[in-house]
């Protein structure tokens, strides 16, 4: 025994010690008769993100660093440049904000890249800087309406940096003009827009564009006169199934403007009352956009939902994204206060409306919508179903455990220790006592974001109460679901759960 034990592997290993960072290679295309495509590392043994761009000469690469390739490291990314000939690299900026996405102007002497508030905050409060190449002070450009600019490109002439951003639920394409820190919108309907590129002119935008109805296409259109013109025809053969209507309602919270989207069943009678499933987005930064309702990648049905007869609302409650950074903001220290408010006062505006039937109500989310579903059962009994998806239900416990240890105490203004009622009070874990609502929990196993842990306290909490729950674990799934078997999984669980207590048909 003792030999056989001396031959296994070790396979011990120190939690955040010898981690494999990320590094850049450069290969040549062609070989020649002294050029090889051998990869030749570029960026020593610095950790490397996504964010690399190579200068219009091709003789730089400008990139992004972190400290160690880990989700909660993101607030110390750098930027820098690599000499790619001598492998040569230089500080461009490192300050105690995070910097990241370098583009260069396409004279090459300057490079716009994205920097974060000091100290960066997890909500996400973003602008627009450049910086001369060879490295300098930053200037910093004019906030942006929602304070999360994603850079698309320069213009032709270097006076101008194109960004889009989330309004409301929908796109917004800008420029910035980078002398006299001037925005303008570049397009102003209810357009859903994605995976935006210049051509080499920089005269023409390529991106998908899609609506509640509409499947995602590929469009072009003109910068400076937005008219889009469809170029593709991928989704041409989807089946002509009817599709819910979808529409944004507004209501009034504290005060506050808020909105959401509403999709009716599929042929709605006027007048008629039926049942409402609330779905609460993750993030919670996340939004609800016009996206098209059947390429909906998440555990919940929506278009299988509305042909079964029901009407589903998804808010954006405050601490979403597209509404600019107070709003954004104001859920600090509050998750499952005034965002709870927002998601009520909604569903009571659509029974108002005379549409939802008060003694039909459903409620489901993943990740921080599945924290809001976990604490909205702990606090009323007006849902008669619930569905908790990866959901953060004890956020002392998560601390411990997720791979982003700073991202609660962030929002709490401190640690548990240091303020333990914070964290009690606003846990569905230290109010679960009296809860009755029969609730769906569905977690991946190897989730690191959300750790299954999570999931397992809920349930066994329900269990013991002897509420009607139900657990199941998607094998291999990490914080989302990602085969598709698991997402097929994941919805069809949804929708059985939710026929069980409400089913229409």
């Amino acid at each position: 025994m003792a030999e056989k034990s001396s031959k296994g592997n070790d396979v011990a290993r120190w939690v955040a010690e010898d981690v494999e960072r990320k590094v850049r290679y450069v290969v040549h295309l062609v070989r020649g008769v002294t050029v090889t495509r051998e990869p030749r590392k570029l960026t020593g043994d610095y950790n490397i993100d996504g964010d690399f761009k190579w200068s219009p000469d091709g003789k730089t690469i400008a990139f992004t660093r972190t400290k160690m390739p880990k989700a909660d490291y993101w607030t110390t990314s750098d930027l820098l440049a690599v000499t790619v000939a001598s492998g040569e690299i230089k500080t461009v900026a490192a300050t105690a904000a995070s910097e990241s996405a370098p583009n260069y102007s396409p004279d090459g002497k300057q490079i716009a890249f994205i920097i974060s508030d000091d100290p960066p905050r997890w909500a996400g409060y973003r602008r627009i800087a450049i910086i001369p190449a060879a490295g300098g002070t930053p200037k910093v450009l004019p906030e942006s309406f929602d304070a999360q600019p994603v850079v698309i490109d320069w213009s032709a002439d270097g006076s101008h940096i194109y960004f889009s951003e989330t309004r409301g639920t929908v796109t917004r394409i800008s420029a910035i003009d980078v002398s006299s820190n001037s925005i303008t919108e570049l397009n102003k309907g209810n357009e859903v827009i994605g995976n935006l590129s210049l051509n080499n002119s920089r005269t023409t935008l390529g991106f998908t564009m899609q609506a509640s109805d509409k499947a995602p296409e590929a469009f072009i259109s003109k910068v400076n006169n937005f008219s889009p013109v469809q170029v593709s025809r991928v989704n041409a053969s989807l089946p002509n199934l009817p599709i819910g209507k979808t529409e944004v309602v507004k209501w009034k919270s504290d005060g506050l403007d808020v909105e959401g989207l509403l999709t009716y069943p599929i042929g709605y009678q006027a007048g008629k009352r039926v049942p409402l499933l609330l779905v609460i987005h993750g993030g919670p930064t996340g939004v609800f956009t016009q996206a098209f309702l059947v390429s909906n990648r998440s555990p919940y049905p929506l278009e299988a939902f509305a042909a079964h007869g029901y009407a589903v609302l998804r808010v954006n409650p405050r601490g979403s994204s597209g509404y600019g950074k107070k709003f954004r903001f104001a859920n600090m220290k509050d998750w499952g206060g005034g965002d709870y408010r927002d998601l009520m006062t909604g569903v009571d505006y659509v029974i108002q409306m005379g549409i939802a039937d008060p003694e039909r109500l459903g409620v489901m989310g993943w990740s921080y919508g599945g924290y809001m579903t976990s604490w909205i059962v702990t606090q009323t009994h007006r849902f008669k179903v619930a569905s908790v998806g990866a959901g953060v239900t004890n956020l002392m416990s998560f601390i411990g455990t997720a791979d982003i240890p700073s991202f609660i105490p962030d929002y709490f203004g401190g640690q548990p220790w240091e303020n333990l009622d914070l964290y009690r009070t606003h846990s569905a874990m230290f109010n679960v006592k009296g809860v009755v609502t029969p609730t769906l929990i569905q977690h991946g196993e190897a989730d690191e974001r959300v750790p299954i842990s999570q999931g397992y306290e809920f349930y066994n909490a329900l269990k013991v109460q002897n509420v009607p729950t139900r657990m199941i674990v998607l094998p291999r799934m990490p914080h989302g679901p990602n085969e598709p078997k698991m997402v097929l999984k994941a919805k069809q669980s949804n929708l059985e759960w939710f026929e069980k207590y409400l089913g229409v048909n």
